[in-house]
C-alpha cells in the first residue's frame, strides 16, 4: 500500500476528527440517530460493500431471500452508524452513565472464573466478534471493571489512529500493535491480564488455518490459539449487541474454552480455534443484523477452490 501523503493524512484526520467532534457535543441519543443517519447515507451510496455483504449472506444463509439480505445488510450499516455515535460520547461518559448504558448479562460461571483468574494469575482473552458495539464492550468493561490490554492493527493513518486510541484508553485501557505483539500479550496473559481480541477476520493462509464458519472454511488467524496454548489462558467469546427493547446495550457470551492439549501442537491449534469460531458462530447467528457483513470473511479459500467474490 503506497504510503499516503501528508495533505492527505491530514484531510482525512480533519474529516474525521469533525465528524467525532461535532457528534460528541450533542446529547448521546441524537448523536447515536445522527451516526445512524450517515452510516445510512453509505449504505445506499457504497455498491462495493452492499454487494459484499450480500455475497456473505448467499455463504452464510443460502436460504434467505433478497429482501431478508438487504434488511441485514442495512442492520449491518446502521450497527455502524450507532458505534460512530456512541464513540463520539467517550470523552465525557461518566462510569454511571456507562452503566446505565451497558448492562453485562454474564453467567454466574464466567464471573466465577474470572474472579478466580484473577486471583490464581491465570489470564483470560476475550474474543470478540464484530458484532454490535465492540468498541463499547472495551470500553465499558474498563470504567466497570478493570482495564484490559487489546490487540489491534494500527491504522493506516497514525492521527487518525492516535484520535482513536484516546478514545478507547481513557479509562485505562491499553494497546497493543499486533504487528511484533506475542511477548507483551504473554507477560499481560502471564500475569493474569485479560487481553481482547477480533478474531472474527479473514486471515492470511501463513497466518490462519482453515475450520467451519457458517459450514464453510474460513481461514481464521492462529492467534488466539496460540496464546491460550502458551499461557493456559482461558478464551471467552464475548460482545456488546444492542437490545432494542431494553434500549441499551447487553453484554453476552458463548460458551467458555478451555484450549485443547493434547501434545500435538497444530492439532491443539485448529481444534481450539474451530471451538471459538464455531461459538462466534453462535452469536452471529443469534444477532445477524448486528455483524460485519461487509468484509470478505471468506476470501482466503483452500488451495484449489474458486475465489468467492469478484
Amino acid at each position: 500500500m503506497a504510503r499516503k501523503s501528508k495533505i492527505q493524512v491530514w484531510s482525512e484526520y480533519a474529516l474525521a476528527r469533525g465528524i467525532i467532534g461535532f457528534l460528541g457535543i450533542m446529547p448521546r441519543r441524537a448523536a447515536v440517530k445522527s451516526g445512524i443517519l450517515v452510516s445510512l447515507l453509505g449504505f445506499y451510496l457504497l455498491k462495493r460493500l452492499r454487494e459484499v455483504a450480500f455475497r456473505n449472506l448467499e455463504i452464510a444463509f443460502p436460504d434467505a431471500d433478497e429482501a431478508e439480505r438487504r434488511r441485514l445488510t442495512k442492520g449491518a450499516f446502521v450497527n455502524l452508524g450507532r458505534i460512530l455515535g456512541d464513540m463520539s460520547q467517550f470523552p465525557k461518559l461518566t462510569p454511571a452513565e456507562i452503566e446505565r448504558t451497558f448492562e453485562f448479562r454474564i453467567s454466574a460461571e464466567l464471573w466465577t472464573l474470572y474472579e478466580q483468574g484473577k486471583r490464581d494469575k491465570r489470564g483470560i482473552i476475550i474474543v470478540s466478534p464484530h458484532l454490535g458495539n465492540w468498541e463499547m464492550l472495551v470500553f465499558a468493561w474498563s470504567a466497570l471493571y478493570e482495564p484490559m490490554s487489546y490487540l489491534a492493527r494500527a491504522l493506516d493513518n497514525p492521527l487518525i489512529e492516535d484520535l482513536t486510541v484516546r478514545l478507547r484508553t481513557r479509562f485505562g485501557n491499553r494497546p497493543i500493535n499486533k504487528k511484533n505483539s506475542a511477548q507483551t500479550a504473554i507477560r499481560v496473559l502471564r500475569s493474569g491480564g485479560i487481553l481482547g481480541i477480533l478474531a472474527d477476520v479473514n486471515a492470511h493462509p501463513k497466518e490462519g488455518v482453515f475450520v467451519p464458519f457458517f459450514g464453510v472454511p474460513a481461514c481464521t488467524s492462529t492467534g488466539v490459539a496460540t496464546l491460550a496454548l502458551r499461557t493456559n489462558a482461558l478464551i471467552i467469546p464475548l460482545c456488546g449487541v444492542w437490545d432494542a427493547d431494553a434500549e441499551k446495550y447487553a453484554a453476552v457470551h458463548g460458551r467458555i474454552i478451555e484450549p485443547v492439549s493434547t501434545g500435538d501442537r497444530q492439532a491443539d491449534i485448529a481444534s481450539t480455534t474451530a471451538l471459538f469460531t464455531a461459538e462466534v458462530e453462535k452469536l452471529v447467528r443469534e444477532y445477524p443484523d448486528q455483524w460485519l457483513w461487509i468484509h470478505k470473511r471468506w476470501k482466503t479459500r483452500p488451495p484449489g477452490e474458486p475465489e468467492f467474490y469478484k
